[in-house]
């Protein structure tokens, strides 16, 4: 069984590098190159939406896994629907932008459709005396679903964070499920979405020839919420331990997110003040993903680990692993307000004539006409810009 399911997830790793290739290729033709803006962490236009690689690769793979018998068909069945309807309304917004309500719509509905198929985290036990409870435990699991999708979305900002994060996590969880409960399927499931990260990781390490887009980075959220809840499901220190391991997207951007709130900023408008890409600005993309890589092997993961050795201390474990990376936020200064771009200076040369005596008066007037006709030529010019900049 081990070996078959090494042989899918190496299938699944080729799959996505060769997958992104192409879809790196015809990423003009598809219309999936992003422009540079503001508040971009990048300089030149680059091809995005590489993580349908991702998203193709690791659906496949994990049918094979279902077909086989080797995970439930329950959980493809979350998986498959859920994630697809995920990484289609992302496509169709890395094509051209979509509205929030219309994201969160579609990111609703696949996480109730994926907590109907595996069941919910029971937060709150049920009895023949409280059935209520039971919907309660449906929703939050929904809700939480949804938030750690655009969790993990928002985090993807800067070269190879989140298919590096992508890695670790399915490493990390794989690793927990078969040391604390003996889930396999949850291992194997884990296991061939790490290998098709890392095949689009190849190309998307700094500098990065290709992004990974709202496709892959929802899609990602997606599949690990699921998969903590389904890890949940068997016992409450797996789901700890599953938001241990991310916790170094889960205090970014939620602490990042609530200062902007309060301020009264509309959060679902783009920025760059997590302080992932605070850091970026500072020491370069490729130092501070390895930084994330450093404190997510050295810290976190031992307090994953510590949270399945010691079940009746989970909470104060994740509560203590969390700590440092909040004070890190907030000394980095995650959420701050976002400083203005500098004004363009004006196009327009103001030359100041000496003036003109009465025999030069015909030659003044030739040269004031030429002189409006430029000034009337440049502003169209800069007017024409500016509307192809914004559009």
């Amino acid at each position: 069984m081990t070996l078959w399911v090494v042989a899918v997830a190496v299938g699944a790793l080729t799959a996505s590098f060769l997958l992104t290739l192409v879809i790196k290729r015809a990423a003009k033709g598809l219309g999936l190159i992003d422009i540079p803006n503001e508040r971009s962490s990048h300089a030149i236009p680059t091809p995005t939406g590489g993580g349908l690689a991702i998203v193709i690769a690791a659906t496949a793979a994990m049918g094979v896994l279902a077909a086989a018998g080797m995970i439930p068909a329950r959980l493809f069945l979350a998986l498959g629907p859920g994630g697809a309807a995920v990484a289609i309304v992302g496509f169709i917004d890395d094509r051209r932008s979509l509205s929030a309500r219309i994201r969160l719509s579609v990111h609703f509905i696949a996480a109730a459709w994926a907590v109907v198929c595996i069941g919910p985290i029971e937060l709150f036990r049920v009895t023949s005396e409280t059935p209520g409870l039971d919907w309660l435990n449906y929703t939050i699991s929904t809700i939480g679903i949804v938030w750690f999708l655009n969790m993990f979305n928002f985090m993807d900002g800067i070269d190879a964070i989140a298919a590096s994060e992508a890695v670790f996590l399915c490493a990390g969880t794989s690793f927990l499920a078969l040391y604390s409960a003996g889930v396999s399927y949850i291992a194997a499931s884990v296991a061939v979405v790490g290998a098709s990260s890392t095949g689009f990781l190849i190309w998307n390490w700094p500098p990065a020839k290709t992004f990974m887009g709202d496709v892959g980075s929802g899609y990602l959220g997606f599949v690990f919420a699921v998969m903590g809840i389904a890890s949940g499901v068997h016992s409450g220190s797996a789901l700890c331990a599953c938001l241990t391991l991310a916790g170094v997207f889960v205090v970014d951007a939620t602490y990042t997110l609530i200062r902007r709130f309060a301020r009264g900023e509309r959060v679902t408008d783009a920025h760059r003040t997590h302080a992932f890409q605070l850091l970026a600005q500072n020491v370069g993309h490729r130092k501070a993903t390895l930084t994330v890589a450093l404190i997510n092997l050295a810290w976190l993961l031992p307090c994953a680990l510590a949270t399945v050795l010691l079940p009746q201390d989970t909470l104060w474990i994740t509560l203590l692993a969390f700590g440092p990376l909040l004070v890190c936020a907030s000394a980095i200064g995650a959420g701050r307000p976002q400083a203005l771009p500098d004004a363009p200076a004006s196009p327009h040369v103001v030359i100041q004539f000496r003036l003109p005596k009465a025999s030069d008066r015909s030659v003044y007037a030739s040269a004031q006409e030429h002189h409006s006709a430029v000034s009337q030529f440049a502003s169209s010019a800069v007017t024409e810009r500016k509307l192809h900049d914004v559009g």
